[in-house]
């Protein structure tokens, strides 16, 4: 059966803005949209995407750090929650598919551990450093209504707000970074 791709909401979209639903667990719908959506992501060029993301205002989040070696092996996360977060603070670029075409500097912690359900209703844990552990807390964030704007210092809020005004001019598309 094939999935089809959806499309991604764009920044300054208010459902980007609003906390999200907890999904139920026994919601027969769950996995075709998390298909769908990691189509959507890998379509795209992303390593994460949220619901909200595809205009779905439900917790849930899908990652693929690893498509650099070549395989696709998408984690999805059900209710998802921030249980820790530790380690140093690092400043890092960072993209999304909601906001094409620029790139903004983000702290974060470089270790995330978070909990959640997968789509059979069973409770994991996962910790995750570099790219993961970014990827987990930008994602989490579009469940708690923040985008990148939101997690930039206020400096670095200006400039990326005024670089995608341009990036759009241009005709940005998600996927695109600076």
């Amino acid at each position: 059966m094939a999935f089809d791709t959806l499309k991604v909401v764009l920044y300054p979209d208010e459902g980007l803005l609003q906390v999200c639903e907890e999904c139920d667990l026994a919601d027969k719908t769950l996995p075709k949209l998390a298909k769908q959506m990691a189509k959507t992501m890998y379509k795209n060029s992303g390593c994460g995407i949220a619901a909200p993301q595809v205009g779905v205002k439900k917790r849930l989040i899908v990652v693929d750090c690893d498509q650099d070696e070549g395989r696709r092996d998408p984690i999805v996360l059900v209710n998802p929650e921030l249980v820790e977060t530790r380690g140093r603070l690092v400043t890092e670029g960072e993209g999304c598919l909601s906001c094409p075409g620029i790139t903004v500097p983000i702290t974060r912690r470089e270790i995330a551990v978070v909990r959640y359900f997968d789509l059979e209703g069973t409770q994991w844990e996962i910790e995750g450093d570099g790219l993961l552990g970014r990827c987990l807390q930008h994602e989490i964030d579009h469940l708690n209504g923040k985008t990148l704007f939101e997690s930039a210092d206020l400096k670095a809020r200006v400039q990326a707000l005024a670089d995608y005004e341009d990036a759009l001019a241009r005709g940005a598309k998600p996927g695109d970074v600076e």
